[in-house]
């Protein structure tokens, strides 16, 4: 049997689709703008954008404790408002004690709507969280126009609850985007309000 569409998932889904829209909208009225006055594009369709965001959680205990393995999963779930797939260990270590399998981590690949609404997310909620925050590097970009950020623990995303947390864990958030160059890609992010350091 469904759920009713004045369920709490629906109200969910209109309120991440608002607020979704207003970083959408920030894009194509100004961010295009922006980065076509810029750098001089010929064609509209040369203009980057993002692409996709991958979140990914690697905990080596995980593979010898199944609850905890579950418990990542779960809250990176939370975290990502998408089901979270457990990543698997892809040859055996015996110096570790890994086998072939084992579970290891987490990720999530956001894209659409789910992306910018994570984005949006993460630039006016978590970032500011962090203590002494004075900006993320801009060293970051791997030359290929994608940028990874590294977090020291879950617990700054709100959906996180201090009593749920078991350990702290951190994580990698990758944001790809359609950029030929780090130039190019690091004003597109600067554009959409991510504060990297001066």
């Amino acid at each position: 049997m469904g759920i009713p569409r004045g369920g709490t998932f629906y109200e969910k889904e209109r309120k991440m689709t608002v607020v979704t829209k207003n970083l959408k909208a920030k894009y194509d009225e100004e961010v295009k703008k922006v980065l076509q006055d810029e750098f001089k594009y010929e064609n509209i369709h040369q203009i980057p954008k993002l692409s996709k965001i991958v979140l990914n959680m690697g905990v080596g205990e995980a593979c010898h404790n199944s609850k905890l393995a579950e418990a990542i999963v779960n809250q990176l779930t939370k975290i990502s408002g998408q089901k979270a797939l457990s990543t698997k260990a892809k040859k055996s270590i015996a110096a570790f004690k890994l086998r072939e399998g084992m579970p290891v981590g987490a990720m999530v690949t956001l894209r659409g709507e789910r992306m910018y609404d994570f984005l949006q997310k993460l630039i006016c909620v978590v970032l500011p969280r962090i203590r002494d925050f004075r900006g993320i590097s801009a060293k970051s970009f791997d030359g290929r126009g994608n940028y990874t950020l590294g977090l020291k623990e879950q617990s700054l995303f709100p959906e996180i609850s201090y009593d749920e947390l078991d350990a702290v864990h951190g994580m990698n958030i990758s944001i790809i985007t359609t950029a030929n160059t780090d130039e190019e890609a690091r004003a597109l992010l600067k554009a959409l309000g991510m504060p990297f350091k001066k």
